[in-house]
């Protein structure tokens, strides 16, 4: 009965998950730094209760980068208030890649945009993401040219996130072109965020977001933090 109950909640909901649940299978950039869960205590063992360790990077499974992460000066979860992860203007693009290093085909797919000063949030569906579970998810992962996060601040003036399902902005072949990505996006000057390995199996250019929701760890002075990701769509 109450399975039931859940499936046609399922069924009928307009919000979906953009995050991935975190497990010991979750793949990390470099194929480093494992997710680690470890029964302190456990009610099969006669323990009162089950109590779980977890031990992990703040950048495995979907997550932000802070500017905390490439620049000594920059922004951590302190520096932002509620409203900040809240995006109801969000510009949803799907593109399809021969490049591990996506530049100009995806600006431009933007540049073909309408009112681009509305948006608050852009998400980038390369496909890799049905690709997860396999070896090139991590090691032949899709990365972001620098130069996007110079156009992104030009002609989408009010975007203060970048979203994606590849495992980071930096392709795992060019991490020298990665490391300043990162270093343009997250600028503290003027930060655009920077949410990694989000679950876009269920996204389609038909999709429409009406509001996306990043509810990140507040864990203080971290350069990453892990998220829950809720989008309102129809």
């Amino acid at each position: 009965m109450y399975e039931k109950y859940r499936e046609e909640i399922f069924m009928n909901s307009n919000y979906i998950y953009l995050s991935y649940c975190l497990d010991e299978m979750t793949p990390t950039y470099g194929n480093s730094e494992k997710i680690k869960l470890v029964k302190k205590s456990s009610i099969e063992c006669g323990d009162i209760a089950n109590h779980t360790i977890v031990t992990t990077s703040v950048h495995n499974g979907t997550h932000l980068d802070m500017p905390l992460h490439f620049f000594s000066d920059g922004q951590s979860i302190e520096d932002f208030c509620c409203d900040d992860f809240i995006f109801n203007q969000v510009l949803f693009i799907e593109i399809d890649s021969s490049d591990l290093i996506v530049n100009h085909n995806l600006i431009q797919k933007m540049s073909e945009i309408k009112n681009k000063i509305k948006f608050e949030a852009i998400i980038v569906k390369t496909g890799l993401c049905y690709k997860r579970d396999q070896e090139v998810y991590w090691k032949e992962n899709f990365g972001f040219h620098p130069e996007i996060a110079s156009y992104i601040r030009r002609d989408f003036p009010n975007v203060r996130l970048f979203g994606f399902d590849s495992i980071s902005i930096s392709s795992f072949s060019n991490r020298e072109l990665g490391r300043i990505a990162h270093k343009n996006f997250l600028d503290p000057k003027k930060p655009i965020l920077l949410l990694e390995d989000m679950k876009l199996n269920n996204l389609s250019e038909k999709t429409n977001i009406k509001k996306l929701i990043v509810a990140p760890l507040r864990i203080k002075n971290s350069d990453g933090l892990p998220c829950t990701v809720i989008a309102e769509v129809e």
